[in-house]
């Protein structure tokens, strides 16, 4: 294995200098950052053709002026990495160094959550095959494959941002669309759970029934100007949460697991105030790691308690129904900065933003207004770039558990009479990952180059809209620094799906 990693580092460092050589060079002979001040009548011209020839090395061949500039690269290994200097005279590094963590936070961000969402409806989907709600995810992500990503982005701008901002200044939702989310939510829920017709329509009655009456009850309490979850329905969201992680994990009728999650959602609920006294005095990002420390600690404890042998599985639901009931809390206390964040003057009563990662006008110390601004700014292009790559993960993930499914040892597995969760679970999920971990690396290069419409749209100063400044101002030294940088997450994306493969089958010995 290290012999191959090693194999590979070699073979990427060849690569990276061959695109960064082909790359520097076309760009340099295709462009002139001195055309425009040639052709300038300012007085000032002429010195400042003098000083960008002397800053830029434009008066040095572009095959001699790439080894100049790759001299500095290597400077990296003595700890004197020189990107060069861009047209304004400032440095490549600090410009990159703003720019990767906007841009880090963004595609971040939209991989993890398009990742599980995607994965989810696949497995779903493809375990209900033929279903309403296979069709329904069929539809959803050939539709969601077909938008363009700045349409989405143009309507998520018009429609979550400013409508719903100009809705907040007169909350109160129409009966009529009241009626319409609650059929929405009840098909979706019917087919999601149904099966025959009996059973559908059952459930669509109880899921619009229990929708109407939670949107008339946050129509009637203006919740959305002043929202939160309180104990009693993070508690009861907690007893959900521990029942459905378990039923995944290993099955409500294991008895162990299941007393360890629901005994760490009562846990939760049961810390509710006591957690918000910690956050409210001592508010920070430590303060939430060390909390998700004493979660799985917690965890691991209570797999102690409720089993002698075979820890591991009762652990494992117990720490994940912690840290999504943890979540639930932390949520909550976000919550309460609501009303807060839009009676700053900064924000002015209109708290979802079309632009920026940020308000610059809000001045503040206090924690939890700061982290509120910073996910306000992050939902929609979140959101767009999570719905392009939605239909993608939708779509792969059930052709490969459809795929993994008709192979002969599921089949067997299946005649030794172990349970369907069993077989997913055990058996196809880890098979089933092979493909899509080929598909990470795409993907998120695929985020990548999304973010590049998006961060235009929204605008957002990160990696994209670096790389089209580069372009536009002919800034050859900037251009190289975005190019070097992506060509990094390529190569190391690739060694990392193949390393990944020898961790999901065995079989693969990379090394041979």
């Amino acid at each position: 294995m290290l012999s191959y990693i090693m194999r590979r580092i070699g073979v990427s460092i060849v690569i990276l200098f061959g695109s960064s050589f082909l790359v520097f060079n076309l760009a340099a002979y295709a462009s002139d950052p001195l055309a425009e001040l040639r052709l300038s009548t300012d007085d000032g011209a002429r010195q400042q053709i003098i000083a960008l020839t002397r800053d830029l090395n434009l008066d040095v061949p572009p095959p001699i002026r790439y080894f100049l500039w790759l001299k500095g690269v290597l400077g990296l290994f003595v700890g004197n990495l020189n990107l060069g200097m861009t047209r304004e005279a400032s440095s490549v590094q600090e410009e990159l160094g703003y720019a990767i963590p906007v841009t880090l936070r963004l595609v971040l961000v939209a991989t993890f959550t398009a990742l599980i969402l995607g994965m989810a409806f696949g497995i779903i989907s493809a375990l209900r095959q033929y279903s309403r709600f296979d069709y329904g995810m069929t539809f959803l992500a050939f539709l969601l494959y077909s938008l363009p990503i700045f349409w989405i982005a143009v309507l998520l701008k018009e429609f979550m941002a400013i409508q719903f901002n100009n809705f907040l200044a007169n909350p109160d939702i129409p009966i009529s669309w009241m009626v319409l989310a609650s059929i929405f939510t009840g098909v979706f829920w019917g087919a999601l759970f149904g099966g025959e017709r009996k059973r559908f329509w059952s459930i669509f009655a109880g899921a619009f029934a229990t929708n109407l009456l939670v949107l008339w009850a946050i129509n009637l309490t203006d919740w959305y100007l002043n929202p939160g979850l309180g104990p009693i329905l993070v508690g009861l969201l907690s007893g959900g949460l521990a029942i459905g992680v378990t039923s995944i994990s290993t099955g409500v009728e294991n008895k162990p697991a299941r007393n360890a999650a629901l005994s760490m959602a009562a846990l939760a609920f049961l810390s509710y105030y006591p957690a918000q006294w910690v956050f409210n005095n001592f508010g920070s990002y430590l303060t939430i790691f060390l909390l998700i420390v004493l979660i799985v600690l917690t965890g691991i404890a209570l797999s102690k308690i409720f089993s002698k042998i075979d820890r591991g599985p009762i652990a494992r639901t117990a720490i994940i129904t912690g840290i999504l009931s943890g979540f639930l809390i932390l949520t909550d206390r976000v919550m309460q900065s609501w009303a807060g964040y839009m009676a700053t003057d900064a924000v002015n009563g209109r708290p979802v933003p079309t632009y920026g990662q940020r308000k610059d006008q809000l001045v503040t110390d206090d924690f939890w207004l700061n982290n509120l601004d910073i996910i306000s700014h992050l939902v929609l292009p979140t959101l767009a770039l999570i719905l392009i790559s939605l239909a993608g993960w939708i779509r792969f993930t059930r052709g490969s558990l459809l795929e993994v499914l008709n192979q002969d040892y599921i089949r067997t597995a299946r005649a030794k009479g172990l349970n369907e969760r069993t077989v997913v679970t055990r058996h196809a999920f880890r098979n089933m990952m092979l493909p899509l971990s080929s598909l990470f690396v795409g993907e998120v290069l695929g985020l990548i180059s999304g973010a590049v419409i998006t961060e235009r749209v929204f605008g957002w100063q990160g990696m994209g809209t670096l790389g089209i400044k580069a372009i536009n101002s002919y800034d050859l030294n900037l251009l190289m620094g975005v190019n070097l940088l992506l060509s990094i997450l390529v190569v190391l994306g690739n060694l990392i799906a193949d390393l990944l493969y020898s961790v999901l089958d065995p079989r693969i010995r990379l090394g041979k």
